[in-house]
């Protein structure tokens, strides 16, 4: 994996289970991190339209319609939506459900790495 910036150590795999997230400060911006069954994914916590706290937003399964009345549900957790104005982003690449190709919130890269300390552990990690 290509490095893009500073690795930051932002949780314990343990303490960021399936389905949960975590804000966090690093330098002068506001990350989310979210757990997607198992991967971790990074987004500014600021919506484009206005700036709200985007990751502070109910996260949700993505709906699809293949016609009238025909509907299908993504993976829970795929999909934040923002708490000001409920403009819809996807976790995992931070391009809006809208608009994809213009609209689009910052995504950082997000893995976890194991670090020797006293007893051995996983964190998240968030390179910005």
């Amino acid at each position: 994996m290509a490095s893009t910036g500073t690795r930051h150590r932002v949780a314990r795999v343990r303490d960021l289970p399936p389905g949960e997230r975590v804000i966090v400060q690093i330098g002068s911006r506001s990350i989310g991190v979210f757990n997607v069954d198992g991967e971790f994914f990074a987004l500014r916590n600021a919506c484009p339209h206005q700036g709200g706290p985007l990751c502070e937003g109910q996260v949700l399964a993505a709906i699809r319609a293949s016609g009238p009345g025909e509907y299908e549900h993504g993976r829970p957790g795929d999909i934040v939506r923002c708490p000001w104005h409920a403009w819809e982003f996807d976790v995992r690449t931070g391009r809006s459900w809208f608009d994809p190709e213009r609209t689009r919130v910052r995504s950082y890269p997000a893995h976890v790495e194991t670090f020797p300390v006293s007893v051995e552990d996983d964190y998240v990690v968030v390179e910005a």
